[in-house]
């Protein structure tokens, strides 16, 4: 039976998500979608009728997501850095922890003060990274890599909605920077860095639906070869005084410190905390002597 109001259809997905082991705040996400209302609008229409197409469309929506669908995938957006970037099957979906590495990223600009930097993103996915620097710090020259093209495709759509000026490469990891002759201020990612057994056991909202070379490094067993590969390239690529930003698995925030160290001797490294206490970032500041 079709429910008559908002909250009616609320309290039905809820205690269905609950019932399949996922958050009931899902639907609170996917009645707000198909609404088409922000959160005030949302939280205030509580008692309004609902039409038979918005329940049918939620309905589906929140047996899709019971079944494993991820809500991005449903929704086909996700919020980052308060902007609405579209996602799919092709690439991994923002996380919260990733706006702490792209703010410690402007934080670092902010101390700087002067001049204009150079930024590579390496393994941009959605684009996510490198549109929010592009549009938090205008006038910077900013380069997005990405090995996969149909990631990059997503990547050109985001910044093209928000009219962010990115030049996207397509290669492994830092492969395209090689092919120039420039070095960066800052170089940026968020590689795979999932060891392919702890991938095995991840929820299967993430295994079965986000793309497994974003999330698994499947070239050695520790989770760390695009770090070494990275890291091994950082001497040629990273202009004294700049700034390598990583975004870790929380186990490896000591081995990629290492890893950096024995390419920068000289380098200030440190591995940050996420909101929730736990090593998500390491920053490597290359020393300019």
């Amino acid at each position: 039976m079709q429910p008559t109001y908002v909250y009616e259809a609320l309290n039905w997905a809820s205690s269905f998500l609950e019932q399949n082991n996922k958050e009931n705040r899902a639907a609170d996400i996917l009645l707000k979608h198909h609404l088409n209302v922000d959160w005030t609008d949302f939280h205030l229409s509580r008692r309004d009728s609902l039409s038979k197409s918005i329940w049918k469309a939620f309905q589906q929506d929140v047996t899709r997501h019971s079944e494993g669908i991820p809500i991005q995938h449903l929704t086909g957006y996700e919020e980052f850095y308060d902007r609405r970037l579209k996602v799919n099957e092709h690439v991994l979906i923002p996380r919260t922890e990733t706006e702490e590495l792209v703010h410690g990223v402007l934080e670092w600009l902010k101390r700087k003060q002067t001049g204009s930097f150079r930024m590579a993103d390496i393994g941009t996915g959605s684009g996510a990274i490198a549109i929010s620097l592009a549009l938090e710090a205008p006038g910077n020259d900013v380069t997005a890599v990405d090995l996969d093209e149909q990631a990059l495709d997503v990547a050109k759509q985001n910044a093209a909605f928000y009219g962010a000026d990115v030049t996207f490469l397509q290669g492994n990891l830092v492969d395209p920077l090689l092919q120039g002759a420039k070095t960066y201020d800052v170089i940026v990612s968020n590689p795979p860095y999932i060891p392919l057994e702890e991938w095995k056991n991840l929820d299967t909202v993430v295994r079965d639906h986000e793309p497994k070379h974003a999330l698994v490094d499947s070239n050695d067993n520790d989770g760390l070869a695009c770090y070494r590969k990275m890291a091994a390239y950082l001497p040629t690529l990273l202009r004294t005084d700049g700034l390598a930003a990583f975004e870790i698995g929380e186990n490896q925030g000591d081995a990629v410190a290492t890893i950096l160290q024995t390419e920068l001797p000289l380098a200030d490294i440190e591995v940050r905390h996420d909101m929730n206490g736990k090593p998500r970032m390491v920053f490597c500041e290359r020393d300019g002597i």
